[in-house]
């Protein structure tokens, strides 16, 4: 009888052999698992959601079919919440919206940091299924906070403005802006809260300041995905201080001999000037004149007053002056409101005039033309005449061939 002869494997080969083998089964495993799921009727279908602080975030969980297994929601610490319709954890923000044998809908309220993370749904069959949702809790950021300014800056010089806004997650977006048009500041920086998930944005801007820029309004706003109704901002006036700019008003523009009158100096500086001194060009102020602050007054106009006045006006910051030439007129002289309404009233005139003047000369034209066939038929028939009687019958309105009796007086 004719010995069996066995193959034998050493140890270490027999290990390597089963492990490639387990390897073999679990790939086929997954890959079939991986091709029904595709089609499975029991596999749980859920979304992922985005909520932002304070706010409330619905989880729903669903599937085709149901053997009669219950759904479950399960929080990221895989603590059950809800197991159908029995509540699991004791969170009263945890409420349960629908239940049925293929959803298990939920809603988690006033939504903090620590919620944020994956959310799992299990339907217990055999075997087990579930899914994951992923809530991403956004960080509402602060209002933003405008530091550097809380003077004021003189004309020419800088100001560099910090804007702050904490809180955000992920991380806000700060922007500029000068009577609501943008402006280029700064890169923003970005610096993570200690011991939280949420982050710190700083952004710079730095100005060239003129009086233009008085009292305009320099804006700091965030823009954030949690920002759902606009952005949030921070406004703040600019402050410039500058020299005055100066000019006199007189109280007429035609000033007559003998009347009051007066001289205003007007400056418009940041701050207003409070100094204010008068000056004659041509020498000493008149002897009537008097100063009083920014006006200088006159209680009675001469022609000697004539000339050119200057004023200056000083606010701290720097001066301004300017020049006015006073030119006094006689007593006689015509307000400038009487002269415009004597030029109305001159200018209606001459139109009535010359309506007048068309009129008369239409109406010479017409009687000269009609005394011209008045004289035509007055001579009609004379020229013909045989003799002077017959021509003086004809010019009188009598007509050829008729006889009409003659008177002679001897």
């Amino acid at each position: 009888m004719r010995a069996r002869r066995t193959l034998a494997f050493p140890s270490f080969q027999r290990a390597a052999l089963r492990a490639l083998a387990a390897f073999t089964m679990i790939l086929a495993t997954s890959v079939r698992s991986n091709y029904v799921y595709d089609d499975d009727p029991f596999q749980p279908v859920t979304q992922d959601e985005t909520v932002a602080v304070g706010g409330v975030v619905t989880l729903t969980c669903g599937v085709k079919e149901n053997d009669n297994s219950s759904l479950q929601w399960s929080n990221t610490a895989q603590q059950t919440l809800y197991f159908g319709e029995k509540r699991a954890l004791r969170d009263n923000r945890i409420q349960l919206v629908k239940s049925t044998a293929t959803e298990l809908i939920i809603t988690i309220g006033d939504v903090q940091l620590s919620d944020d993370g994956e959310y799992t749904c299990s339907i217990f069959t055999m075997p087990v299924r579930t899914a994951r949702a992923t809530v991403t809790v956004l960080g509402v950021p602060g209002k933003p906070v405008i530091t550097g300014f809380e003077g004021a800056v003189q004309e020419g010089g800088k100001v560099t403005l910090t804007c702050t806004s904490s809180g955000g997650k992920p991380p806000a977006k700060l922007h500029w802006y000068r009577d609501h048009v943008e402006i280029q500041g700064r890169p923003d920086v970005v610096e993570s809260n200690p011991n939280e998930p949420t982050y710190t944005v700083t952004s710079e801007l730095t100005l060239s300041v003129s009086r233009d820029d008085n009292d305009a309004l320099i804006a700091c706003a965030v823009d954030h995905p949690s920002i759902a109704n606009g952005d949030k901002r921070t406004e703040q006036p600019l402050n410039v201080l500058f020299s005055p700019r100066v000019s006199i008003h007189p109280e007429s523009d035609l000033p007559r001999e003998g009347e009051k009158f007066y001289l205003q100096c007007v400056g418009n500086g940041n701050p207003e000037p409070n100094a204010f001194v008068w000056r004659r060009k041509e020498g000493e102020l008149p002897p009537l004149a008097k100063v009083d602050g920014a006006f200088l007054r006159s209680e009675s106009l001469n022609k000697s007053d004539n000339g050119v006045y200057e004023c200056q006006a000083d606010n701290g910051i720097g001066m301004g002056d300017v020049a006015h030439t006073l030119l006094v007129q006689d007593p006689t002289a015509m307000s400038t409101g009487s002269g415009v309404d004597h030029a109305v009233i001159g200018g209606v005139v001459a139109v009535i005039v010359f309506i007048m003047l068309c009129l008369l000369l239409v109406l010479g034209r017409y009687l000269i033309r009609h005394k011209g066939t008045y004289l035509t038929h007055e001579a009609k028939g004379s020229d013909d005449a045989p003799d002077a009687d017959t021509a003086i019958i004809n010019a009188e309105g009598g007509h050829s061939g008729v006889d009409d009796k003659k008177e002679y007086f001897i």
